[in-house]
């Protein structure tokens, strides 16, 4: 059996976890529909998670990383982010509006939590410290996304 390396889904559920709740809130604040949501979060998951691992297979590459465990870490780093967006995908599809900022946020909380509990045990970091600073560049992330949101809203209503 071929055990799943925090190196391989580092980036990528990264990327899945705060690039959803990011664009959820955001386009939450410019009072966009469930469709737009949705459609924006499935449009990232495959272009944007595409070029994402695109560009990690090159700079894997020009790491001279050997060639199958490239090729792995990308294709695991492509599945984890588009399994994380699918959850988000899926929450914005069966959640009510009003609680969908809320229960996003803290799913993905509690997804980057987890995965920075993983890397950190692994790499022998303090969790705690590593967690806290890790939620704390998510919040500011989720935070400018509001604001922008909000500015929309605001700027072509």
């Amino acid at each position: 059996m071929l055990a799943i390396k925090p190196t391989w889904i580092g980036f990528g559920g990264t990327a899945a976890i705060v690039t959803s709740m990011g664009l959820i809130l955001g386009l939450e604040a410019a009072a966009s529909s469930r469709q737009a949501i949705v459609g924006a979060l499935l449009i990232v998951a495959v272009a944007d998670n595409l070029s994402d691992s695109l560009s990690v297979h090159v700079y894997q590459e020009a790491e001279r990383l050997e060639a199958r465990e490239a090729f792995i870490s990308t294709f695991a780093n492509f599945v984890a982010r588009l399994l994380v967006a699918s959850t988000f995908v899926f929450m914005v599809i069966v959640l009510p509006p009003q609680a969908l900022p809320w229960a996003t946020t803290a799913w993905g909380l509690l997804l980057l939590a987890g995965l920075t509990h993983r890397i950190a045990r692994a790499r022998g970091a303090p969790v705690g410290k590593e967690i806290a600073k890790h939620v704390a560049i998510a919040a500011v992330v989720l935070f400018i996304s509001r604001l922008l949101g909000t500015w929309i809203a605001t700027a072509f209503s």
